[in-house]
């Protein structure tokens, strides 16, 4: 059990929580603080003090006073309303994530929701009853608001989720978790939907399967060197410390662990150096690390943050956001915590840092296709013309890198205004997280490729030759794909094999 606060939720747990399936519980702090925020709405609905989303309408509609008698009703309908997703559903592992950053963002004290209603979100996550959120219709401010409407939905009884892998309908979805439908203070039905969590958790998913990519990526250019007899200078420390970026020379000092004891690197003969796609592996890979440090760096504080909009500051009566009129310490500050500008740039920068990881990779799978001075046959197959040997894999490389760069076209410089030019600036950032889940499926694709590739290369050079890490690593790739010395249909092989470099099955652990 993790006991979460608002404040100190790490990368590491949420993995735990997200992957491992640990249960959460609240602190008794954050429960303090959320009832000291809930009981500030409560003076603000007596007060009939004009306040966003408490009892004023939404959006364009923020100059529209509502009754107390109706705030129940407004609350409610905002999640009706808002609950416009489409596309495909959200991976249960993503709407788990959703779940754990709402609720470790609720539990900061700072949104006016009661922790009975956090309490059923809680629930939810522990026992395993995820709501039905479509994959599209946010643009990344005011929040997530259409993804988050559909998991609230599940609240009041509406809408669907999935359980055991079953979908059932809202009231069935409480009935698993032992509660009736949620009745919505003041204040709530925003608070449920006005946050970056959705943008949140597929920055998330980007960040880990990103980190695992990368591994594998390192590792598929080690045994791509060893295949290609390539030389070892460019990889010498002495060379990255003249030029310490910290993703070089961390990438220069993982290569070298990797081919510690090959014998077949630096046995070329006839040529002094190799091609960029070899030499420059450390300057292309390691700003891919900085890239997704700085993703990771972002999301420690997102996860962590009030990203709703109003915020309640329950001991503190400064405000340029509106003084609650009875003397007492809390003001409720209207703003723009909401916007994910932040992370989709971080989203942006990481996507097209790790394309060009695939970038170098195919031109990589290219020269081990055809360098007959390096001693491999073209296409890597001994009777070529009758077989074509890997000769369309290098096809498929190219078409994914192609349709990389096409995805990485930013969505953050294409804002549109929504709601009558009221939120006439958007960030976009979950269509930025969406594109780079994409450009690490094509990723994974590639690296496959490179390994079936280096692989054979290695059988053709000698696999005596190899390091120690990299015939552990050869014999993995192995087991899933075997060697070949006439045609055969590989695309089988292929898929398994990147099934397993997404699933941490080849280069996890190797050194």
């Amino acid at each position: 059990m993790i006991e979460l606060d608002g404040n100190n939720l790490t990368l590491d747990r949420a993995q735990r929580i997200v992957f491992a399936g640990e249960e959460v519980t609240a602190s008794r702090c954050a429960r303090v603080r959320v009832e000291l925020a809930q009981q500030a709405v409560e003076r603000v609905v007596t007060a009939e003090v004009p306040i966003y989303g408490i009892n004023t309408g939404f959006g364009r509609l923020s100059n529209e006073s509502i009754p107390t008698d109706r705030l129940q009703e407004l609350q409610r309908n905002i999640i009706l309303s808002h609950a416009v997703g489409v596309g495909d559903l959200m991976p249960e592992e993503g709407v788990r994530t959703v779940l754990l950053f709402r609720i470790n963002s609720l539990l900061k004290g700072n949104s006016g929701i009661r922790f009975q209603t956090i309490a059923y979100l809680i629930d939810l996550m522990n026992k395993g009853v995820y709501p039905c959120i479509p994959m599209q219709g946010s643009v990344g401010s005011s929040g997530d608001l259409a993804p988050l409407a559909h998991l609230a939905l599940v609240l009041l009884g509406k809408g669907e989720a999935v359980h055991d892998g079953e979908r059932v309908d809202g009231e069935q979805a409480l009935a698993l978790i032992d509660r009736p439908p949620l009745t919505l203070a003041p204040k709530e039905g925003l608070a449920l939907l006005n946050g970056t969590q959705f943008m949140s958790a597929l920055a998330f998913r980007v960040a880990v399967r990103g980190r695992r990519l990368l591994e594998n990526a390192i590792a598929a250019a080690a045994l791509s060197l060893e295949g290609l007899r390539a030389f070892t200078a460019p990889f010498d420390e002495r060379l990255h410390q003249g030029r310490p970026h910290p993703g070089q020379v961390e990438i220069a000092r993982r290569i070298r662990a990797l081919l510690n004891g090959s014998s077949l690197v630096d046995s070329a003969q006839g040529d002094v150096q190799d091609a960029y796609s070899l030499r420059c592996i450390p300057q292309v890979l390691g700003p891919a690390v900085e890239a997704l440090s700085f993703l990771e760096e972002k999301l420690k504080i997102e996860i962590n943050a009030a990203t709703d909009n109003p915020l309640i500051f329950a001991s503190d009566p400064s405000s340029s956001g509106g003084v609650l009129p009875d003397g007492t310490a809390a003001a409720v500050v209207s703003g723009g915590n909401f916007h994910g500008q932040i992370l989709g740039l971080a989203l942006e920068t990481a996507s097209m840092a790790l394309a060009e990881v695939g970038s170098i990779a195919e031109r990589r799978i290219d020269k081990l296709l055809t360098s007959p001075s390096r001693g491999l046959p073209l296409f890597l197959v001994k009777e070529g013309g009758v077989n074509s040997g890997l000769m369309l894999v290098q096809y498929t490389a190219a078409a994914l890198v192609s349709e990389n760069k096409v995805l990485c076209h930013p969505a953050i410089v294409d804002s549109i205004p929504t709601s009558g030019g009221k939120e006439d600036h958007n960030s976009l950032a979950p269509i930025s997280g969406r594109k780079g889940l994409k450009i690490i499926d094509n990723l994974e694709q590639i690296v496959a490729i490179e390994y079936l590739c280096a692989a054979q290369a290695i059988d053709l050079q000698g696999a005596g030759g190899l390091g120690e890490a990299t015939r552990r690593l050869h014999a993995r790739v192995r087991a899933i794909a075997a060697p070949f010395d006439q045609d055969r249909f590989l695309a089988p092989e292929m898929n398994r094999l990147a099934k397993a470099v997404g699933e941490g099955e080849v280069a996890d652990g190797i050194v």
